[in-house]
């Protein structure tokens, strides 16, 4: 997000300025991340610090060793290369970016060709892709992934602080019955997923064929902290555990502080999960509950008037008042030391008369005060109450992942549905995180160069005015 810094110039003394004609200097601070200043043809000059920048050492020993004694037509190292460029020259097919290298002899340099002969074969770069998927190259892959991340996450002080995940459908080709699939992959297979509306009734339904890509980011800074690629049938709670995982591997030890997810995390063993890294989840609530609205909350008995909803809103009822009148209870805070929730009458709190206040608040200064223990229900009673303006901000932030995903799927490619096979279907998306990762590396240090690393937010305008002489 951009911010905009609006100063003001004063009147010079002893004159007289009109608030209309008042000069001012606007500044236009640039994200640290400025992903929407991407090339859409990179230069020479930008290709190869990406390709310099990149920590493949490993995983170029890897592939060599694992083709030992084989024809070396074209070294491991093009290959690479070539693959690498298909994705930052956005090339929607390998044929196109085969067909550049064919042309552009500068290109070609940057990756150690040196004739046009040299230039791969398709077929080439498909063994090539298919290799890559496979063990250990496939796991070196996402080391690549991990090490760029974890030296961000060194660079950026707030990286990871605030994460956010979402998962999304990618298409994908079965691989042909001719051809043998050496690792133990699942094929690219058909999905189905339907969005209900809150009283549980579908609202939407799509279908898909290929796999699913779940993706955990940085909210702040749009930069993917952990993604991983499963079946169209996979358990997305799980996901959401492995994923965190992840992330907390590339980031300093307790970094993380909220993850904000959609109601397919709502899950008792994600939230357990979470409370045990002292992560504090920002998860829409699932309608589970049936023919009732509300509960007695734990650890008040029939004579109380303290109850909460589905979504763990803590509410008291004026008894006084007839039929009773219902009141959310004001949120004070989360006490950590105690590991409770903290509400207060919402009368006193809020500064209007109720009805029950005498007998509610009798003697106590604050007025009634109710403290609920997260670990009575982590679902329920997150940390931050849903029904609060933290959760709604932080929960906003979650357009973060929309756009992450966006541009890995148009942007970069990893929904063109042109790759056949499992194998080189996770190469593909492998290289394009990784990829990914180069340019967010690329923006912070370009960033670093001009100086516009300070956390500046947008402020109130305040127009100059001249001084009024006082009335005598």
């Amino acid at each position: 997000m951009r911010c905009i810094i609006v100063r003001v110039r004063p009147a010079r003394a002893g004159g007289t300025t009109d608030s209309r004609k008042v000069a001012m200097n606007i500044e236009l601070t640039r994200p640290l991340f400025e992903w929407d200043a991407l090339e859409d043809s990179p230069t020479i000059r930008t290709l190869r610090g990406l390709l310099d920048s990149m920590p493949d050492s490993q995983l170029l020993g890897a592939l060599r060793a694992h083709r030992g004694r084989g024809r070396g037509d074209y070294p491991i190292h093009v290959l690479w290369g070539t693959l690498l460029l298909k994705i930052l020259l956005r090339h929607v097919h390998m044929v196109d970016c085969l067909s550049e290298l064919q042309r552009n002899g500068d290109l070609r340099g940057l990756i150690g060709i040196e004739s046009e002969g040299q230039v791969p074969k398709k077929w080439n770069m498909t063994r090539f892709q298919r290799t890559l998927g496979e063990e250990p190259h496939r796991s070196l892959l996402r080391a690549m992934f991990d090490e760029i991340a974890r030296g961000l996450s060194e660079q950026v002080d707030d990286l990871g602080e605030q994460a956010s995940g979402d998962a999304t459908v990618l298409s994908a080709q079965a691989q042909g019955s001719q051809a043998s699939s050496p690792s133990n992959l699942a094929q690219p297979a058909g999905g189905k997923k339907e969005y209900t509306d809150d009283e549980g009734r579908v609202t939407k339904m799509i279908e898909w064929f290929g796999y699913t890509l779940h993706l955990l980011i940085d909210s702040r800074h749009e930069v993917a902290l952990a993604w991983r690629v499963t079946s169209p049938q996979g358990d997305e709670t799980e996901e959401v555990k492995a994923l965190a995982e992840q992330a907390e591997g590339n980031l300093p030890a307790k970094r993380m502080k909220t993850l904000t997810y959609d109601r397919a995390a709502d899950d008792g063993d994600v939230h357990a999960f979470l409370h045990k890294k002292s992560i504090r989840p920002v998860i829409q609530n699932r309608s589970m509950w049936t023919g009732e609205t509300e509960r007695m909350l734990p650890g008040h008995d029939g004579t109380s008037n303290i109850v909460y909803d589905e979504a763990g809103t803590v509410y008291c009822y004026d008894m006084v008042s007839n039929p009773p009148v219902r009141r959310r209870m004001a949120y004070i805070g989360y006490e950590k030391s105690r590991g409770t929730i903290k509400y207060r009458c919402p009368a006193k709190h809020g500064g209007f008369t109720c009805p029950s206040a005498s007998r509610c608040n009798r003697g106590k200064k604050y007025g009634k005060t109710v403290r609920v223990k997260c670990e009575v229900d982590l679902r329920r009673f997150p940390p931050i109450p849903r029904a609060t303006k933290t959760f709604e901000r932080l929960y906003k932030t979650r357009t973060a992942s929309e756009r992450v995903i966006g541009r890995l799927k148009l942007f970069w490619g990893a929904d063109d549905g042109n790759t056949w096979g499992a194998e080189r279907f996770h190469a593909q998306v492998g290289a394009i995180l990784v990829a990914h990762m180069a340019f967010a590396r690329a923006l912070a240090e370009r960033a670093e160069g001009r100086g516009v690393l300070s956390k500046t937010r947008l402020g109130r305008v305040m127009s100059h005015r001249p001084p009024t002489k006082k009335r005598p």
